[in-house]
């Protein structure tokens, strides 16, 4: 649940503190040689980087006011290796840094990607896809500027700014006092703003993947926005979402805007004290020429650090709001875990059974109310029932998408919590309503990477749903490219495909089909229910139906009503029972009559 961006605390800002330190910690950590490296390198050009004005002191104090021209020579020299080496080691640490922090990234992309891949469906119920794909771009690209640039910035600049100090004092403390007076109202000045800054950059990441989910949904979503003519409604709604995320960033930059201006008159004001209390001590005798000069220059760079850690805190507070998300994204556990000690089916019979199973979605919203059922394996069975019976949720509560508030589900007798979800996914294959194809080709589609499964058994899979013929009749045949979605072929061909998936996948155990044919056509229909046919007679299977036509076959059907089990038998048997499944029988008739 996003954050409502006016009402941050302090608490928020220490926990996206820790959020960073935690992410940089852990992302960093497997590169800190490459960063050790590049920590020394900044540390000598920090410590260079106070050398040129205590030369310029010692020019003007010794060789110019003792008028020896030929004095000056040296000192110019050193001066000019004292730049050359500056520059030398800038490249040198800035490079290292970068290898580091591009290779962790890299790192943290994988990391993130895999983990979102670890969770429940119910996850991805719940976050937007949009949102998603923000923490994996956007928010990873926030945090890589801050370790390509601002973390440069941060460091070389901190670290100057504190060898640039330690030296002022040493030469004279008096203006030395006279230069660091602002730094406690400068400090105040940071904490006044660093809330504002940090809830403003927090609200503009949550606006930002906000939008960033309406477009990605809407884009999908189009052919629908256009069929009902909802152009203008959808433009309005995403008005609304374009204006919040403008108003985020307009907060951001006017609170950015005046902490700059801030810092720069604090910086003018210590200069100037520093030029006139300077000014005096060199007419009082305690301060010399040179030196006076000398603090000019540490003055300026002095606060030439905190200028440029000031342009850089806007970076750093939109930063430290992707880190917390990235982080609390990395910490999601999945609602379905894995089991600690996982059992292994070595082989698969497909008997299921589930034991007074309660489900909801939402609390005290039940989908499922107290259903035992037992499949002996090879069986097959049909569940029926109308819209919101709980059919697909059965279906959910087979493959584990979703664990039951109350009761188990066995497998050959083994609690399949008790299995590894890879285990138990290639025991009981899935063929969803909605098939997904992947960008790639027709074999890599029905294989899905599993290198182990050879070409043979890729055409075996295919032959066996049906789906060679089509797949032949294409140009390269198993090698032809399928567009994003699949949409260069029909949706019955990517629901036979999606049929060759499940048994290339899942050779054996249970087969479940989530109203597999609702959507195709009769043709593709037919080749399918050719292919079950000689596919169930072997493997156990329970077949999600809208068009009871399509499972008069079956040796049992099970009937739903209200998320509980009503009837079960046989198609004759419940036809004559005269009950819920042969109203539903008759109104599926009559409908088909009319048309």
């Amino acid at each position: 649940m996003s954050r409502d961006p006016q009402t941050s605390t302090d608490g928020d800002v220490r926990t996206q503190d820790a959020a960073l330190i935690w992410l940089m910690v852990h992302t960093m950590r497997p590169h800190w040689r490459p960063l050790l490296v590049a920590l020394i390198l900044l540390l000598a050009t920090a410590l260079l980087n106070v050398v040129p004005p205590y030369l310029m002191q010692q020019a003007i104090d010794g060789p110019i006011a003792a008028g020896d021209v030929s004095g000056v020579l040296p000192l110019a020299i050193l001066y000019g290796v004292a730049a050359l080496l500056m520059f030398a080691f800038q490249y040198a640490y800035t490079y290292y840094l970068q290898k580091a922090g591009q290779r962790a990234l890299a790192d943290l992309r994988t990391r993130m990607f895999e983990h979102i891949m670890k969770q429940s469906q119910s996850f991805f119920g719940k976050m937007p896809t949009g949102d998603l794909v923000t923490r994996l771009t956007s928010d990873i690209d926030t945090i890589n500027a801050l370790l390509s640039s601002s973390s440069v910035t941060i460091l070389v600049e901190g670290v100057t700014l504190i060898a640039i100090v330690i030296v002022m004092f040493a030469v004279n403390w008096q203006l030395a006092l006279l230069a660091v007076i602002v730094l406690p109202v400068l400090a105040m000045v940071t904490r006044f703003f660093r809330v504002r800054i940090r809830a403003s950059s927090t609200g503009e990441r949550t606006a930002l993947a906000r939008t960033s989910a309406f477009l990605n949904e809407h884009l999908h979503g189009m052919t629908v926005v256009q069929l009902f003519g909802h152009q203008a409604a959808a433009a309005k709604e995403f008005d609304t979402f374009n204006w919040n995320y403008r108003q985020a960033l307009l907060s951001l930059r006017r609170h950015s805007a005046y902490f700059l201006a801030t810092q720069e008159v604090l910086a003018a004001v210590g200069l100037a004290l520093v030029l006139y209390g300077g000014g005096q001590g060199v007419l009082a005798g305690w301060a010399t020429l040179g030196t006076l000069v000398a603090f000019i220059q540490y003055t300026e760079r002095a606060f030439q650090p905190v200028l440029r850690l000031g342009e850089q805190y806007n970076a750093v507070q939109i930063a430290l709001g992707a880190a917390e998300r990235v982080q609390r994204m990395l910490l999601s556990e999945p609602s379905v875990p894995e089991p600690a000690q996982p059992l292994e089916l070595p082989r698969v019979r497909g008997a299921v059974e589930l034991r007074h199973v309660a489900f909801s979605y939402v609390a005290d919203e039940p989908v499922l109310r107290d259903v035992s059922l037992t499949i002996p394996a090879g069986q097959s069975v049909a569940v029926v029932g109308a819209t919101g019976a709980g059919k697909s949720s059965l279906v959910g509560l087979l493959a584990r998408f979703y664990d039951p508030q109350q009761g188990k589900i066995l497998l050959d007798g083994v609690n399949i919590r008790q299995l590894s979800l890879n285990n138990l996914r290639r025991a009981v294959a899935v063929v969803p309503q909605d098939p997904v194809c992947l960008p790639g080709s027709i074999a890599f589609n029905i294989r899905l990477y599993r290198d182990d499964i050879s070409d043979a058994e890729v055409k075996r899979a295919a032959e066996q749903a049906n789906a060679a013929h089509f797949i032949e009749q294409l140009p390269g045949g198993y090698a032809y490219e399928l567009a994003p979605g699949g949409a260069n072929i029909s949706v019955g061909q990517r629901q036979l495909l999606a049929l060759a998936r499940a048994l290339a996948l899942s050779p054996e155990g249970v087969l479940v089909l989530d109203e597999a044919t609702s959507s195709i056509d009769t043709e593709a229909e037919a080749l399918i229910q050719e292919a079950l046919a000689r596919i169930l007679r072997t493997r156990t299977s329970v077949v999600i139906a809208h068009r009871l036509s399509t499972i008069r076959n079956a040796d049992r059907i099970i009937v739903m009503h209200r998320g509980q089990i009503v009837e079960d038998g046989d198609h004759e048997t419940l036809l004559l029972r005269n009950g819920y499944y042969a109203r539903l029988h008759r109104h599926q008739l009559a409908a088909r009559s009319e048309t």
